[in-house]
């Protein structure tokens, strides 16, 4: 007697310019999942249609009051979904909202987290009244008018200019001169409403996943970030060749335990789940926190891949792990 497959829907797409990037974290995650235990397809989520794609190509549309689909007239369903949309609404708390809505379990965080840890802004806000550094910041709105000169005299130069709702760096810019800042804003709000304006800190970029289940809590080794560019951008971030990814990062021991604690208590106080990534700016010695990934990039390109795979954790044991929590919880 053949044990019954798991059927896995990875969601992939998204409405947002890391589109390409999900697609190719999805079709990542499809190649290392063991087809012995999982029956795992991609199902592409847009504003242009939910679908389901079989092994010839044929696209089959997703019945959004069950995420259903209906192939040669058979209605399948799926056991679960991993989340592999980067930015909406993957990322911020609209399709984990709809998962919860139907009871379909999911890895990943929760609807209320995902929102959260999607605005920057408010997220630093939150993390900052818990006693957590954050560069110093202000949110703009596109329908508000904005003094340059107010926001030149509380945060001075340089600084970055970013959507606030928004990753892998799209739309960002570094401001260093006068000149370049309404250039930047531009380009940030032509990717979000909001932009978030942020105080440049000066020190060594390090990132570091981790995931927490009912049974058992992996940090990741700290990974130190060395951009070929002018900051970690997305080309940087995307290309090869244009950053270097160093694991373990080249810091003392007494330093990376500090990222790896603080990172568990950042992910305790935003009641994460499934496996994200701090990225943080040491200065000195001392970790400031950037921002939280809580749907990491799995292509083969990507930090969390590699961080696990130092720990001996394939992607294939790794979603496993996530599944089984996801599904049990």
């Amino acid at each position: 007697m053949t044990n019954k497959l798991l059927k896995i829907a990875i969601a992939a797409g998204g409405d947002s310019s890391e589109n390409e990037i999900s697609l190719k974290s999805a079709e990542n995650i499809l190649a290392h999942l063991d087809a012995s235990l999982y029956d795992a397809r991609i199902v592409e989520i847009s504003r242009k249609g939910w679908f389901v794609r079989d092994i010839d190509g044929n696209a089959y549309p997703v019945n959004r009051h069950d995420f259903t689909w209906k192939p040669n007239g058979q209605v399948k369903n799926f056991d679960a979904v991993i989340n592999s949309i980067h930015g909406t609404p993957g990322e911020n708390g609209i399709l984990p909202a709809y998962f919860e809505l139907i009871g379909l379990p999911f890895t990943g965080c929760r609807s209320f987290s995902s929102s959260l840890t999607f605005s920057k802004f408010y997220c630093n806000q939150f993390l900052m009244q818990r006693g957590i550094r954050v560069s110093p910041s202000i949110l703009l709105r596109k329908e508000q008018e904005t003094d340059i000169n107010s926001v030149m005299n509380q945060l001075g130069l340089p600084f970055f200019v970013k959507p606030n709702n928004g990753g892998s760096s799209c739309g960002t810019s570094r401001v260093d001169e006068p000149d370049e800042i309404l250039p930047a804003l531009l380009k940030a709000f032509g990717e979000d409403r909001e932009v978030i304006i942020e105080k440049l800190l000066v020190g060594t970029e390090v990132t570091c996943g981790l995931f927490k289940t009912q049974t058992r809590k992996e940090v990741f080794p700290v990974t130190e970030i060395i951009s070929k560019k002018e900051f970690f951008d997305y080309e940087a971030k995307y290309t090869p060749g244009m950053s270097d990814e160093i694991t373990p990062a080249r810091i003392p021991a007494e330093t990376a335990r500090s990222v790896q604690d603080l990172s568990s208590r950042i992910y305790d106080l935003l009641d994460c789940r499934g496996v994200v990534r701090m990225d943080y700016i040491l200065v000195g010695d001392v970790p400031w926190f950037l921002e939280v990934n809580t749907v990491p990039g799995m292509s083969k390109h990507s930090i969390i891949p590699k961080q696990a795979s130092i720990t001996g954790l394939s992607l294939n044991e790794l979603f496993g792990i996530l599944l089984e929590d996801a599904m049990t919880r």
